[in-house]
């Protein structure tokens, strides 16, 4: 990624080599031919606080006239401002504070106006050291550094990890132990009413941290339970125990048995039907987590503290590491309850010997819908993290979708529900000219014909827009290799195979088969 960044300080040591930088407080030259841009302007190092405000109150006129002359489809970072030395002459002269607070201030309201200016506060890594690690007077005397370059790996991995927050990219998946997990002591030895949940220490400590995973669960984060312990046990504790706040409706899936806890979440990732690569898996277990490490090293095991006081610091760095996004869509919000109703879609299968008839029962009803500003942010969300049902695996932002637009691209998402509940938005379709350069659907959704459906459906609106030939690629990963014949089977022809596997397709549409069965009720808006 190609990004410009503007700076009042010396800063180039912290960020990678494909930057490039502006002069110091330098706004007379934006450079359009980059992907992105940063602002990082930092408090100035003077000891007359009037200046100091002064100078501040200037950036962010500057900062307001930059992004003017941006193209509203690229991403501005902008970074907030941290107050790292000061020296106030007089105990009641908080101009500085005010004016830093104000800037701030200034920066989320410019948000709130612009949807391509993200804002992150620089505090998330200042804070983690002490004033005398951070800023060093023989860095900035030598070359003007307004934060001291011993730091720069570690604002690199933190800053990084704030980029794929605003690219949406982020765990699915959160598996949970339940004895001296969620709660104080052996459910089997210690009983419903003799585990540490509530009250004092260390009940209380297990409380909050319930109480945590709980709201991380309502920014669309699946939970899952994988316990050694006998099941009707575990459903009683639930039922009964009135402390406990995770109770079994606020799992999508469990595995409470004696089975070793490897195979049970690769069960759970079949039953989900996600990749392992989406889970984190919890548990105070150091040998538990031993195993999962060496028989599933694509999920990520972090270690559990050993003490229940630290539990908040340990959710907090959880949060950092695997699930923190910029923002949460309305789609994320409703996941627990869209990947229950697919389990209930799962059992009500079973009832049926004729697998049309238990489509037909359905009831399935299919929204398609042309990109706007109600669901951009999903659709590049999706592009960031739809892997399995991808035909090329690009990843966009929602910047990318706002400029493919703008230059004349279609595009389109799907929303699907049926009798069991409403999926939401699950995949998303987008044509360059005749070509189509995206096709991406979520695992959810799929197993019911609705991806060509889909497929059909847009190939017959573009036929009635007078498109007769189009185009497709299928691009190999790791991951996407279910789909190398998506295309065939919906009548496109191969018309060429490469040695890395990637196959281009083509079709001539008004010798294509476009129906679709009668049980698909779609809706095009």
């Amino acid at each position: 990624m190609s990004a410009f960044v503007f700076r009042n300080n010396t800063i180039e040591r912290f960020f990678e080599k494909e930057y490039s930088f502006s002069g110091y407080d330098d706004i007379s030259h934006i450079p359009q031919d980059v992907e992105n841009y940063v602002w990082w302007y930092q408090v100035p190092i003077k000891f007359d606080s009037a200046l100091v405000v002064q100078e501040i109150e200037s950036y962010m006129q500057k900062l307001s006239y930059v992004v003017t002359q941006i193209d509203s489809r690229k991403t501005v970072i902008v970074l907030t401002m941290d107050i790292i030395y000061n020296i106030p002459l007089q105990e009641d002269n908080y101009s500085v504070v005010k004016a830093v607070t104000e800037y701030n201030n200034q920066l989320f309201d410019l948000e709130l106006k612009n949807s391509n200016v993200k804002v992150l506060d620089i505090t998330e890594f200042t804070r983690k050291y002490p004033v005398q690690d951070i800023f060093d007077w023989k860095y900035y005397f030598i070359s003007q550094m307004g934060m001291n370059p011993k730091l720069h790996k570690e604002f690199k991995t933190w800053f990084n990890r704030k980029l794929s927050s605003i690219a949406l990219k982020r765990k699915k998946c959160l598996v949970l132990d339940l004895d001296n997990t969620l709660w104080g002591g052996i459910l089997g030895e210690d009983g419903i009413d003799g585990i540490k949940i509530g009250g004092d220490y260390p009940g209380k400590a297990f409380l909050y941290f319930q109480d945590a995973i709980h709201n991380l669960s309502k920014s669309g984060i699946i939970l899952a339970v994988c316990s050694k312990n006998n099941e009707k046990d575990v459903l009683d504790a639930w039922d009964n125990n009135p402390y406990i706040i995770l109770k079994k409706d606020s799992f999508s899936a469990y595995r409470i048995n004696w089975q070793d806890k490897a195979t049970n979440i690769k069960e759970l990732a079949d039953e989900l039907n996600i990749g392992l690569d989406s889970f984190v898996f919890v548990d105070d277990n150091p040998t538990e987590r031993e195993l999962v490490k060496q028989m599933l090293p694509m999920v990520s095991v972090p270690d559990f503290p050993e003490q229940p006081y630290e539990l908040p610091v340990f959710f907090k760095k959880l949060v950092e590491d695997y699930f923190k996004v910029y923002s949460i869509t309305d789609e994320d919000k409703k996941k627990t309850e869209q990947y229950k109703a697919n389990a209930a879609r799962a059992q009500a299968q079973n009832s049926f010997a004729d697998f049309d008839e238990f489509l037909n029962s359905l009831e399935i009803n299919v929204t398609i819908e042309a990109a706007n500003e109600f669901n951009i942010s999903r659709i590049a969300q999706m592009t960031q993290k739809t892997n399995q049902f991808n035909l090329t695996t690009k990843r966009y932002t929602d910047a990318d979708i706002r400029s493919f637009i703008a230059s004349g691209w279609k595009i389109w998402c799907i929303s699907v529900s049926d009798k069991f509940g409403d999926n939401g938005i699950t995949g998303a379709i987008m044509m360059n000219g005749n070509n189509i350069d995206s096709l991406l659907l979520s695992c959810r959704i799929l197993g019911k014909g609705i991806e060509t459906a889909f497929v059909k459906t847009i190939l017959s609106i573009l036929q009635n827009e007078g498109i007769m030939d189009v185009t497709a690629l299928y691009l190999p990963t790791a991951k996407n290799s279910q789909v190398s014949d998506f295309y065939e089977k919906c009548g496109l022809s191969c018309t060429c195979i490469n040695e890395d596997g990637s196959k281009k397709y083509s079709v001539k549409l008004d010798s294509m088969d476009l129906s679709i069965k009668d049980y698909y009720n779609v809706n095009i808006k």
